[in-house]
């Protein structure tokens, strides 16, 4: 049984994390952390997760050499700026200890290569720059391989993984040009758990509403950088976010101009020879589309193809859950990669529909 810690318990995906962890076979969480719930129990913040032996756990402060002793692997699930930090003085004590440590990383520190890049659109220095070429990008479906050999994962953010699975195989094959737009829907627990305004149930309610237009979300490099690596040449997006009315869900509609011409049935046997081997990325038939409920509270991605023969473009719909997929249960899927143990261990669950 591997040990393991959560450092920020009381987001979404860290509640996401501690409702997955609570019944994995071969991975049992020993500590949760959290400043202004130290001292309190998981069963007293989630209720859920009252009768299971997690729902016991007491939340404490972080205190990075008794959790690098006594852990194997740990999971953070904290504010970009504040993960880089944590993440260095957790290898320093490693070191330190002659300690091997895992760790998955849920923040954008370690996803973006380019540490100027970075400070560019997170407006932060990158303190940890000597771990960034250590860290591999968690996204199972192209790097599980490396990822199996990694000992800092950075975990995909929500948008970029179900805009980079809908282009994987158009890119890697050269059929799109580089004029891409990415129209993304999100249910507002992408947002976080912090209160808001714009959070509020009468403010999100019976309304749907873009925001960070014009190439400003800050998910936007990460997609450019991923793409880009699949082309093997410089990919650039116009990456347009909206809040859905809905807790959990992420729908793109993504539009790609043709190189040359070629048909859907083409186009959609190509998508499928691509992810043929890959369980949990779901080439609907012909003449159907994906919608968020048939992935809710699951790691699949499904994808939809179109063709508008009329202008030559190809439309990509990719729908995942922002929190599973987009979040935590890509987080242990990585996790069970990296400690050698069978990538579906406890989360290969169905869908929850309706």
């Amino acid at each position: 049984m591997y040990q393991a810690a959560l450092i920020g318990v009381t987001g979404y995906t860290g509640m996401e994390l501690a409702r997955i962890l609570a019944t994995h076979p071969a991975i049992s969480l020993k500590y949760a952390t959290s400043r202004q719930e130290s001292g309190k129990y998981i069963e007293e913040l989630y209720p859920f997760l009252r009768s299971y032996p997690i729902g016991q756990i007491q939340i404490t402060d972080f205190d990075a050499e008794t959790i690098t002793k006594n852990c194997d692997i740990v999971f953070l699930a904290v504010p970009h700026g504040t993960a880089m930090n944590t993440v260095g003085e957790l290898f320093q004590t490693a070191n330190n200890l002659q300690k091997k440590i895992k760790i998955i990383d849920l923040s954008a520190d370690f996803r973006i290569k380019n540490p100027q890049v970075f400070e560019q659109w997170y407006q932060i220095p990158h303190n940890q720059t000597h771990l960034l070429t250590k860290a591999v990008y968690g996204l199972f479906d192209i790097y599980e391989e490396q990822i199996k050999q990694a000992d800092l994962i950075a975990n995909p953010g929500c948008y970029p993984t179900a805009s980079i699975l809908g282009l994987y195989p158009a890119l890697m094959h050269n059929i799109i040009k580089n004029d891409i737009i990415i129209d993304a829907k999100s249910g507002t627990t992408g947002a976080g758990r912090k209160a808001q305004v714009t959070s509020l149930f009468c403010e999100v309610y019976d309304n749907f509403r873009p925001y960070s237009l014009g190439g400003k979300h800050r998910h936007t490099p990460e997609i450019e950088q991923e793409l880009s690596l699949i082309a093997k040449n410089e990919i650039f997006v116009s990456f347009n976010p909206h809040l859905l009315p809905i807790e959990r869900g992420i729908l793109n509609t993504i539009y790609a101009p043709l190189t040359k011409p070629i048909s859907l049935e083409e186009i959609h046997t190509l998508y499928q020879n691509t992810y043929k081997n890959k369980k949990f990325v779901r080439i609907l038939p012909l003449g159907k589309l994906p919608e968020t409920r048939n992935v809710r509270g699951s790691l699949f991605c499904d994808i939809g193809l179109s063709l508008d023969t009329r202008t030559q473009k190809l439309i990509i719909t990719s729908a995942i859950d922002n929190l599973a997929r987009g979040a935590s249960m890509q987080a242990i899927a990585n996790a069970n990669l990296c400690l050698g143990l069978d990538l579906e261990t406890n989360i290969n669950f169905a869908p929850v529909c309706p």
